[in-house]
Formats: C-alpha cells, structure tokens, sequence
C-alpha cells in the first residue's frame, strides 16, 4: 500500500438527467439535497437527441421536442427552487443522446446523478443503459438513485472494496460520509469460491488470504482516519458466496453505497463488473460509482 497520506477530495458540482419520469423527478431532488449539502451548485440536463434525430424527423418535430426539453427544465427547476430556495441551478437542453449528454455536461464537475429508470430521451434507462453506460465513461463518479424516496436516513455510507488499490477512491466515499455527518462502513466480502481452483486450496492457506483481506481492510480505515480524524469510521470483512447478494443486502442499512469503478485493459474498452452491474439494478440505496484515480478536486468545475 501506498504509504502516502491520501489526499482529502472536495465534493463538487452535481450534474443531473431530466427528462419528466418519476425516477428523474426522484433523482434530481436527490441531486438538489446533495448540492445543498456540500454547498455547490446544481446543474440540470436534458437530452434531447435532436442530432441523431433530424437524420429522419421533420423540423416540427423537432422543434416541439426542443420545446417540450426546455418545460421540462424549468419544472424541475423550480421544485427544486420550492424546496432550495437558494440553491443556485443552471439548465441545459442537449442536442445529444442522453450517455452523450451528461457526459459532456460534466465534464470534469463533480457528480452526475441519474434515475435508475426513464422516458422520452432516457428510455434506455427502463434497462439501465443509460446508468451503464455513463458509469461506464464518465471521469467523474456517477449515482443512480435507488431505492425508497422516503427511505428513512442510517446516517452511515458504506464503501464497498476489494484491496489496496482502493485508497485511490476511498477518501470520497469518506467525504461524503462526513457531508452527511455520518458515519463510514468499509465493506469487504471475502468470497471462498473465488478461489477454488487457484494455487490456494489448502483451507490453512484460505485461512491465511481471509487473515489478508482482514488486515488489509483494517489499514484502509487507518488510512482514511488519518484523512478524516473526527469521523467514525468502521470496517467488516463479510464473508460468503455472492459479493453481489450481500452488497444488495448491505444497501438497505446504508444511504449511500460507493464503491470503485475497476480498471479495464484499453483494448476491452469501458465496461463495468457484475458487481456494480447488479447494485445498480437491484440496491436499496443510491449507488455511486467512482473512476479509476479520481481526485475529487472541487476547482474542476469546467470541461
């Protein structure tokens, strides 16, 4: 492990999906609250898709999309005005595709948040192609909202990891937590199945890699402690046969789960695991999504 103290990120802006179904709804109150608590602005996106569209739709059409775009903007502008009176928003009517779209919009801002289902421009989302794809390229993390709008609050964010690369994104999920005055889970599942088969299947030496993971864990939350001293911190190494089942499971305890988006050899192109896969369709708490070496650094506000 990296014996370098991490870097303590600054939340950013967040960016958010529109398009008039009840989860973006959901979503972009969600994103709202979370702007408001880190004290950044809020920025909406519709994604109209009048480029690929005008290759086989008439001008009227189009315009009426357009039209259509811009009402719905400004009513998600103002509920989230009724509700953060003074939070500042900006709107934006895309010409692109929605994964296009938002990824464009955030450039390098902080956060893009997304429905885990949508209509209009977003319909792809029904199957959560959208999400997938945007947290599948995006260079910023990404949440999609999950779960009960009214869920009640734990007041704990869980950090799902895997090993020490994980410190590259562990501080944000701290940062988060500490937005929320909450406390922080570090999550590990130590899955026995995962190796049946390798140069390890003496159950001396399982024992020994389980004993790994524990201290491995461990010196992560020390490692996040040193970043963020006043905040609770927590770890657990779970161990069972579906990293998948039991992140699900960890999601209803917890407002937020995040976790680290695996690195991918460039000729395989952007994809994400089975296991983000699986949370994003079927946790009970928004999911957030982070990339490969992100800093969090709050003064990247631009493309």
């Amino acid at each position: 492990m990296n014996s370098e103290t991490p870097a303590r990120p600054e939340l950013g802006d967040l960016v958010v999906g529109v398009d008039g179904s009840p989860s973006a709804r959901t979503a972009v109150l969600w994103a709202a609250a979370e702007a408001d608590r880190r004290g950044r602005s809020l920025h909406l996106v519709h994604a109209a898709d009048t480029d690929r569209r005008a290759l086989h739709t008439s001008a009227e059409t189009l315009r009426e999309a357009r039209e259509a775009g811009r009402e719905l903007l400004a009513g998600s502008a103002l509920a989230v005005h009724d509700r953060f009176p003074d939070l500042a928003v900006t709107r934006e009517l895309s010409r692109q595709e929605p994964v296009a779209a938002l990824r464009t919009a955030a450039g390098r801002r902080g956060t893009v948040v997304v429905g885990n289902r949508g209509l209009g421009g977003f319909s792809a989302l029904m199957l959560g192609s959208v999400g997938l794809g945007v947290a599948a390229r995006a260079d910023v993390p990404v949440v999609v909202v999950r779960g009960e709008a009214e869920h009640p609050e734990t007041g704990s964010v869980t950090a799902a990891v895997h090993d020490a690369a994980d410190l590259d994104w562990l501080p944000l999920a701290a940062a988060e937590a500490a937005a929320r005055k909450a406390a922080l889970r570090i999550v590990s599942v130590w899955n026995v199945l995962a190796h049946v088969g390798s140069v390890a299947t003496m159950l001396d030496d399982l024992d020994g890699i389980a004993r790994q993971r524990v201290l491995e864990v461990k010196a992560l939350a020390d490692r996040v402690r040193e970043v963020h001293p006043d905040l609770v911190v927590g770890h657990h190494v779970e161990t069972g046969t579906s990293t998948p089942g039991i992140l699900v499971a960890a999601s209803a305890r917890t407002d937020l789960l995040v976790m680290g988006r695996g690195r991918r050899p460039p000729a395989l192109g952007p994809a994400l695991g089975r296991v983000a896969h699986t949370l994003i369709h079927h946790a009970h708490c928004p999911v957030e999504i982070v990339p490969p070496a992100f800093t969090g650094l709050a003064n990247r506000t631009g493309p």
